[in-house]
C-alpha cells in the first residue's frame, strides 16, 4: 500500500526536525518544505540546516522562494501598522497566508494530501486547540487557518508535554539541530529592535509631537508615535508625580496619550479580519488579547463582520494591531481577529 504524503514545513530548527522524526515514524511518506522569505545570511543558513536534517532522515527537501510574496504581504503590513499607530503581530499574518496558506498550496502541488509543522497545537476531530505544553502552545498565532483544511494539517509535537522532550529526541538521534536555540523575535527584525528596523520609513523630521495626559497637558514631546505601543512605561522622557503609561496612541494628532495604570484597563474591543474555525459562534467564550495572556470570559457578538468583545472583567493594556483570539472552556478555538478599536 502506497503511504500518505505529508509535506513538512522545515525551518531548520530543532522542533521541525524531531516532528519530520516522529512522522516518519508514524509510517508517512515525508517531504521537506522550506520557505525562503528572506536573503540574508541566518535565512540561507536555516534553508542550509533543514536540508541536512532532511538528508540525515532520508527524505526529500525542497526550498521554495517566497521572499517577494513575503515582502508585499508581512512586511509592508508591519510597517504600515505602525504607520497607523498600531502594534502588529507579524506571526500572525505570516501564519495566515503562508504557512498555512501558501506553503498549503506549494504541498499539493507536490502531491502530498496532508502538511504539517513544528508548532505546538493540536487538531481533533478537524477542530484546533490549544497543546498539551501550555507554555509552549502557539495556538493564539493559527487562529487564522482556513477551517476547510484542519483536517490536513498534522501537529506532530502536539501531545510532548514540555521541550526538554523533544530535545532528547534529537540527541538521540544526534541530529545536526539538536543544540539549535530556539528563536523568539521577529524574523525580520535584526536584534529585535523593531524601532532602528522602523527608523528609514518614516520622515523622522514630520514625526515629532506631543506627549500628553487625556485633558491635553503637554508634559513633552516624541520622537514619533511607531516608538511607542500601549501600556509602555520606560523611555518616555517625562517626569510626573506618579508613575505613567502609555494609554493611547493618536496617530491623526501625532500624540501620544499617557495616563496611569488604572487607565490601561478597558472592557471591549472591536476586531476585524476575523476567522471563525466554527460554524456557529456562542455569545460567552474565553478570549486571549495577547499570547502569553490568560483565556478569560468574554461575551461576543459580531456586527458589520466585527467582532465585538467584552470582558466579564476588565483587561490591561489591550492594543490595536494585536488579535484577540477566541476559545471555548475546553481550550478549543473558535476564531479572532485583529483588534481596531479599544473602548
Amino acid at each position: 500500500m502506497k503511504k500518505e504524503v505529508v509535506a513538512l514545513g522545515m525551518s531548520g530548527g530543532v522542533d521541525s526536525s524531531v516532528a519530520a522524526y516522529l512522522l516518519l515514524n508514524d509510517g508517512y511518506d515525508v517531504i521537506g518544505i522550506t520557505m525562503k522569505l528572506l536573503d540574508d545570511d541566518k535565512t540561507n543558513n536555516a534553508i542550509l540546516d533543514a536540508g541536512r536534517v532532511c538528508q540525515e532522515l532520508g527524505i526529500k527537501h525542497y526550498v521554495v522562494d517566497l521572499i517577494k510574496e513575503f515582502k508585499e504581504i508581512v512586511i509592508n503590513n508591519f510597517i504600515e501598522a505602525y504607520r497607523a499607530g498600531k502594534t502588529p503581530n507579524p506571526c500572525v499574518i505570516c501564519n495566515k497566508y503562508f504557512k498555512f496558506g501558501l506553503f498549503y498550496d506549494k504541498a499539493l502541488e507536490l502531491g502530498a494530501s496532508k502538511i504539517a509543522t513544528g508548532h505546538y497545537a493540536k487538531v481533533i476531530d478537524g477542530k484546533l486547540k490549544v497543546a498539551d505544553a501550555l507554555e509552549k502552545d502557539q495556538s493564539y498565532f493559527l487562529y487564522g487557518i482556513r477551517k476547510e483544511i484542519l483536517n490536513n494539517i498534522i501537529f506532530p509535537l502536539a501531545d510532548y508535554p514540555d521541550k526538554e522532550r523533544v530535545r532528547e529526541i534529537a540527541n538521540k538521534l544526534n541530529l545536526s539541530t539538536k543544540e539549535k536555540k530556539d528563536s523568539q523575535e521577529v524574523c525580520f527584525v535584526p536584534n529585535d529592535d523593531y524601532v532602528e528596523y522602523l527608523e528609514p520609513e518614516f520622515n523622522l523630521e514630520n514625526n515629532v509631537g506631543n506627549i500628553c495626559l487625556k485633558d491635553g497637558t503637554i508634559l513633552g514631546k516624541h520622537n514619533g508615535c511607531f516608538r511607542y505601543t500601549i501600556g509602555q512605561r520606560k523611555g518616555l522622557g517625562i517626569s510626573y508625580s506618579e508613575p505613567l503609561y502609555v494609554i493611547d496612541i493618536r496617530k491623526d494628532e501625532n500624540k501620544i496619550i499617557v495616563g496611569t495604570n488604572d487607565d490601561l484597563y478597558k472592557d471591549t474591543l472591536i476586531a476585524d479580519n476575523i476567522n471563525l474555525l466554527v460554524d456557529n459562534l456562542d455569545n460567552v467564550v474565553f478570549a486571549k488579547i495577547r499570547s502569553r495572556a490568560h483565556a478569560e470570559e468574554a461575551f461576543v457578538t459580531i456586527e458589520d463582520n466585527k467582532l465585538i468583545v467584552k470582558f466579564k472583567e476588565k483587561q490591561r493594556a489591550i492594543t490595536k494591531g494585536q488579535s484577540v483570539v477566541l476559545y471555548d472552556k475546553d481550550g478549543y478555538l473558535l476564531g479572532g481577529g485583529i483588534i481596531i478599536d479599544v473602548l
